[in-house]
Parts: structure tokens; C-alpha cells; sequence
């Protein structure tokens, strides 16, 4: 028992650090979890987010009207603003980032529903995911603790109760993927604490895969094309003021073939806000060049 006894005893140490600085996100059942970063200020995932305002739930079931500084959309964090009445921000850690055979803590507190503890390893590393936006996001840690619903937003640590990243996308199978506790992380929430939302260029509209297009057309007695389908138009986005419908595909963005979302995401990152892309669209068999002007654009969830 005594191996058993050492693990029960570092889980116990980990939790006493840094289960205090876990807050739930949301009420009821809870959207997801967060963690104090600084005084004042709590981290979470983007997605855990609506609106401007969240209500965040503290260790002592105290609970707080927070509001939101700043969101990274395509990274999938964002930092608010509540009176965390004294409550210690997580310690940070300071060595190599975590090697695959790392042991990690996970604690979450999904909504008011209380604090989560579990063990895993990590079992991966420099994973990706598409964020809520469908971006991707490349450098995350993959571990095994195994965490309910609602842990998104929470903390992995060591042992000592250090912060090693931000849960933030089940991978299934009985894996997580957290987004690295790194210096780029540090300067994010900095950035984000001061109010500097993180605004990337969008076309507003949804969009469906190739292969889901190929699909589509031939069902419709179309000819088969490579593309991105447009499943759904925002109304008065930069493609909807340029024409674009549901049901377009688009073949190719700023001069090069769509045939995968991070074309499309290429395309815009070069244009930049305020900037224009060239987009060839096919209509029925019918095809037009389309200039689509992205100023105004800004982050919606779950559109490209």
C-alpha cells in the first residue's frame, strides 16, 4: 500500500496548492471551469463564454458577476474581470515543459457543481485541435487524467501544484488536450488582461468540408468538385454583403485551391483585417470570381 499511499498523499499536496485558485464558470450545470491568474483576473476557454458577463463560482461556494476583458477566439482562451476576494492565483511552473511519462494533476470545477481531482500522465505532446472557430490549434499536451464534463477551462499541474497548461478540448478515448502553461501563454493573458481582444480577419460565413461537398453535389446530380461548401451565410458579413449564398463552393482563395479549411484561414491571415480576398466560387456549374471586403470583420464563434 505504500506506493498507493504516496500517489493518494502527492494528489492530496497538488490539490491543497492549487485547488483554491479552480473556479467554476457559469451556473446550473455549468459551462466549464477557470482558474485565478491574478487578482482580479480568471482564465478560461473561449468557448466556455456568451456574452459579456459570466458568473464565476469560487472555492468557498461564494459566487461573483464577472466580465469579460478580452477573448482569443481562435485560441480558445479568454480572461475576466471579478472580484476574486483574496483568492490565491495559481503558481506557475517554471521548468522544461512536461515530456510525455509526466505525471499531471487535473482539476476542474465544472459550473457550482465543486471541485474535480484526478491523476493521468501526459501521453502526447505538440498534439492540434480545431478551436471553436474551426482554426487550427497546434503545441497541445495530451494526458489521461480523466476529467467530467465541464473541466474545460481548468488546470493541469505537477506536484507541486504548478500550472502546466489549460484543459480546453476532449480528444476522446480518454484523453484531454490542454494548451501549454508557456511564456507565449503568459503574454496572451497579459495582452488579453489589458483588454486587447485578439480580432482575426472572417469571412462569416459556415462552411462544410470537401468531401461533405462532393457529397452534397453529387446527390444533386452536380459534377463532383473539390471545395469548401458555404452551409450558412452571416447576414450582413463581408461575404454576405459580397454575395455569397448557402450553397456555394468555394475552389479557391486568394489564388490557390480551398480544399481544406486552413486554405480558406491562409487565405484570410494574409489579407489581414481592414484588408480583401479574392475568392473563386462555384454557383450550380456556374463559376464568377468573387473580391470580398473583410473591414469589420471580427470573432464569431464557430465561423470562418
Amino acid at each position: 500500500m505504500g506506493a498507493l499511499e504516496d500517489i493518494r498523499d502527492a494528489v492530496a499536496e497538488a490539490a491543497r496548492k492549487s485547488g483554491p485558485s479552480v473556479v467554476g464558470i457559469g451556473q446550473h450545470r455549468g459551462r466549464g471551469s477557470g482558474v485565478v491568474v491574478e487578482d482580479g483576473k480568471v482564465l478560461t476557454n473561449a468557448h466556455n463564454v456568451r456574452g459579456e458577463a459570466v458568473t464565476v463560482t469560487f472555492e468557498d461556494g461564494r459566487t461573483a458577476e464577472a466580465s469579460v476583458t478580452g477573448m482569443d477566439p481562435d485560441g480558445d482562451i479568454a480572461v475576466v474581470s471579478v472580484d476574486t476576494g483574496g483568492t490565491p492565483a495559481i503558481a506557475w511552473a517554471e521548468d522544461a515543459p512536461p515530456s510525455p511519462g509526466t505525471a499531471v494533476v487535473g482539476l476542474s470545477k465544472p459550473g457550482t457543481r465543486g471541485l474535480r481531482v484526478t491523476i493521468g500522465f501526459v501521453s502526447g505532446t505538440e498534439r492540434a485541435f480545431r478551436g471553436p472557430r474551426g482554426r487550427r490549434i497546434s503545441g497541445s499536451i495530451e494526458h489521461t487524467a480523466p476529467l467530467p464534463r465541464g473541466s474545460s477551462g481548468g488546470p493541469i499541474v505537477d506536484a507541486q501544484g504548478r500550472l502546466l497548461g489549460i484543459n480546453t478540448n476532449r480528444a476522446g478515448d480518454g484523453f484531454y488536450l490542454a494548451i501549454p502553461a508557456d511564456g507565449a501563454l503568459r503574454e496572451r493573458i497579459d495582452a488579453l488582461g489589458r483588454g486587447e481582444s485578439r480580432t482575426a480577419p472572417r469571412l462569416g460565413v459556415g462552411i462544410a468540408s470537401a468531401f461533405v461537398a462532393r457529397r452534397l453535389r453529387r446527390a444533386v446530380g452536380l459534377p463532383e468538385m473539390d471545395g469548401l461548401l458555404v452551409r450558412a451565410v452571416e447576414e450582413n458579413g463581408p461575404a454576405g454583403r459580397a454575395g455569397i449564398e448557402p450553397g456555394d463552393l468555394i475552389v479557391e482563395a486568394a489564388g490557390h485551391e480551398a480544399r481544406g479549411a486552413d486554405d480558406l484561414y491562409e487565405a484570410l491571415d494574409a489579407a489581414g483585417p481592414g484588408g480583401s480576398v479574392s475568392l473563386r466560387v462555384v454557383r450550380g456549374t456556374e463559376e464568377r470570381s468573387v473580391s470580398i471586403d473583410l473591414a469589420g470583420s471580427g470573432p464569431v464563434a464557430e465561423r470562418a
